[in-house]
């Protein structure tokens, strides 16, 4: 396969012998903002609600009260399409807000992907650690979906007559921000749906406690890990099956996942590939059965063996640091009236080492088996493996 104009094709210094091609368009200093809309609902006929009181209490999380009046007083509200600069409107029923947030500019983030894998129907990026794969919290523009959006896709004109075409790639599943590795991308409708059920799948068989080895019927993809984790394991082979789910976490504010009897099934088989005594650390691979949120970190934490260098998990699969913030004082906003941000932890650092090394599925509409593989990051590599790449590299 050749790189389409404007991509860089794998060369001496370029991607690894792994790659087709990468890609990537360099960030802008600012983002473009963000706009959420609501409709105002009358709970009581007979009170009155202001345009401050609306937004201090429904949206307490996003800013303090004096945070919302600044807001309110820089044009940044607008009530029916007006900009509305009074705190003290009164709000009508069924009334149309919306809240203008200002562009920032984001935090540093890679903007080049590796492709791995592609054909008409999907397409293997090897994301590196540092990229969020979807907007949330602060990355509203630096993610993985936004360089998917700006390449220009250029198809055969058989391949562009097809149905249920998208205009780009979409990401079926996500890697954690600081994750490296394969990432799975959608070019049809109907491979997204597909790709999409085979995960859903593999939650449903951790679900039921089902761990088979053999690839058929019950799995139609299976996805493998390698982390560096603190301390020594004893077995060869351990098996995680402890639920993962939300709790409290003084910053996050829909909840933190953790290690929660009360949360949903979850698996992980991890398996040692390198007991690294002189550093107490392990080298291992983990196969998941299913796709909870941050489940690895969470399941070698609860197994007493935290990824290296995680700032947020801990022994047990639970945060390290717990202590209520202080977000409580008239002038603990940013520049735009929001809270700044949380000084503890956050699900998005990075700074451990995971990498979605390996995959093998069955084709979403060829029913073909597909084996992809990202290339391992240094840190990563067993010593035969780095022996081997030296030698590689040496000729």
């Amino acid at each position: 396969m050749s790189a389409a104009e404007g991509e860089t094709p794998v060369a001496d210094g370029a991607p690894p012998p792994e790659a087709l091609y990468s890609f990537g368009t360099p960030w802008p200093e600012l983002n473009q903002g963000l706009s959420y809309s609501d409709t105002f609902r009358c709970a009581d006929a007979d009170a009155a609600t202001t345009l401050i009181e609306f937004y201090a209490t429904n949206y307490k999380s996003s800013a303090p009260l004096p945070g919302w009046v600044k807001r309110i007083r820089s044009g940044q509200i607008t009530v029916d399409g007006e900009v509305v600069t009074d705190p003290d409107m009164i709000l009508r029923d069924g009334c149309k807000l919306v809240y203008h947030r200002l562009p920032w500019q984001e935090p540093f983030a890679p903007y080049f992907l590796e492709v791995l894998y592609e054909d008409d129907d999907m397409v293997a990026l090897n994301k590196p650690s540092g990229l969020q794969v979807l907007p949330k919290g602060l990355f509203q523009q630096r993610t993985v979906l936004a360089q998917l959006q700006l390449k220009d896709w250029k198809m055969t004109s058989f391949y562009s007559k097809r149905k249920h075409v998208q205009s780009h790639p979409v990401p079926v599943h996500r890697l954690g921000r600081g994750t490296s590795g394969l990432l799975l991308c959608a070019k049809t409708k109907v491979a997204k749906v597909r790709l999409a059920s085979y995960f859903a799948e593999g939650a449903i068989n951790a679900g039921n406690k089902r761990d088979k080895s053999e690839f058929g019927e019950e799995r139609k993809i299976s996805k493998f890990y390698r982390a560096l984790v603190t301390g020594i394991l004893d077995n060869d082979e351990v098996v995680v099956t402890q639920p993962i789910g939300l709790v409290h976490y003084p910053g996050v504010a829909e909840g933190l996942y953790a290690a929660c009897s009360s949360g949903k099934p979850a698996m992980s088989n991890v398996c040692v590939l390198e007991r690294l005594a002189h550093q107490n650390h392990t080298l291992v691979q983990v196969e998941i059965h299913s796709g909870r949120p941050h489940q690895i970190r969470i399941h070698l934490a609860y197994i007493g063996h935290p990824l290296v260098d995680d700032p947020l998990y801990g022994i047990g699969g639970h945060p390290k640091f717990v202590e209520p913030e202080s977000t409580g004082t008239d002038s603990s906003f940013a520049y735009d009236g929001g809270y700044e941000r949380p000084l503890q932890p956050v699900p998005g650092d990075c700074g451990y080492h995971l990498h979605a090394h390996w995959l093998v599925l069955c084709h979403p509409t060829t029913n073909k088996i597909v084996k992809i593989t990202a290339p391992l990051p240094q840190i990563l590599q067993t010593r035969e493996e780095r022996r081997a790449t030296a030698e590689r590299i040496s000729g």
